[in-house]
């Protein structure tokens, strides 16, 4: 198979570093002409990750995405979800043909409220069959130093997701395969949006004691929206073969919500410490998905109607000026 990237972020690096390691050469688009040089020149992206380096001759670097996505048989979007309409919008909307599509978004499109499949087929008449996620507790600071981490990867075709799973399975990556390509997805979602609102606890100045009883609470938040929005669509085999307390859904959250490597959670922090959203935003200089996904779950669950007084109060804090204090109260006692 032949791997294309689609962005440079810290993610698409880590992956990147996976792909190499394990012998891969990889097409990688790279917007900015800098970074290339810099990678060329140097072997580490300038921008993220600057400890992980590279064999140049494992990487075919290019700034046109059109010719890294025919060159490649199975590509990787990993760009942050609120850009990748303005990344692929211009495409010709057959170019994804004959092609596999591996989701690295962690994010709801904010401009369409579409998860990436969604957007796919509708724009490019990508099929449900030839698109997989990766996803899990795996940030890309540790993946960087080498240190041990899981990857799930989901698709409708499990054994073709399989034989996609062992390219990233490397001594410092296990992998794990499952059918759950939209049940994986919203809870990558839902867990940035209690991520963040982990860090506006912290912020907030709430104990660790307060912590595990909200964690414990945004787990069951996450299932009974899955539940609704997909689980209970499929068929009651399905149903049982889920394990929502596998990696890929508790372990991402949990890892999301606790480590100090989640932007996530120091954006919440920001906001918790009387910073606005503008200015944490500044502040982070990188993208904090939970942002944006408060507002698209927020809206999505006006059809769903599952139960979500924890990502509701989180929303109203972000985008209806709710003062967080008095938003975390509300969240006290919505807690068992």
């Amino acid at each position: 198979m032949r791997f294309g990237m689609i962005g440079s972020g810290s993610w698409a690096t880590a992956l990147a570093k996976i792909l190499t390691d394990n012998g891969n050469t990889i097409h990688w688009w790279i917007r900015n002409t800098s970074t290339i040089a810099t990678l060329k020149k140097r072997r580490h992206n300038p921008r993220y990750l600057g400890a992980a380096y590279f064999d140049t001759k494992q990487l075919v670097l290019s700034a046109n995405i059109e010719e890294v996505i025919k060159q490649s048989d199975l590509l990787i979007i990993a760009v942050p979800s609120a850009y990748v309409i303005e990344a692929l919008s211009v495409l010709p909307n057959d170019i994804f043909a004959g092609k596999k599509i591996i989701s690295a978004i962690k994010g709801i499109l904010p401009t369409t409220n579409q998860l990436l499949n969604e957007y796919l087929y509708q724009n490019f008449k990508v099929d449900i069959k030839d698109y997989f996620t990766v996803l899990g507790p795996c940030h890309a600071e540790e993946v960087a130093a080498e240190k041990l981490s899981y990857l799930t990867f989901s698709g409708i075709d499990e054994a073709l997701a399989a034989k996609i799973a062992n390219s990233f399975t490397t001594e410092y990556i296990f992998t794990k395969v499952n059918h759950d390509i939209l049940g994986v997805q919203y809870a990558a979602v839902l867990k940035n949006i209690y991520a963040l609102g982990a860090g506006i606890a912290h912020g907030l100045d709430y104990g660790d004691n307060f912590l595990s009883v909200y964690i414990t609470n945004c787990a069951h938040e996450m299932v009974a929206f899955c539940k609704k929005m997909v689980w209970d669509k499929e068929s009651e085999e399905e149903q049982k073969s889920i394990n929502y307390s596998s990696s890929v859904y508790l372990g991402d959250l949990l890892v999301t919500c606790y480590s100090l490597y989640s932007r996530n959670r120091t954006f919440g922090n920001m906001i918790g410490k009387g910073y606005s959203v503008t200015a944490a935003q500044l502040e982070l200089k990188m993208i904090a998905e939970g942002y944006n996904a408060s507002k698209c779950i927020h809206k999505t669950n006006e059809t769903v109607l599952a139960d979500l007084p924890i990502a509701k109060a989180i929303y109203q804090i972000l985008w209806e000026h709710l003062p967080a204090d008095e938003g975390f109260k509300q969240i006290e006692v919505a807690l068992v």
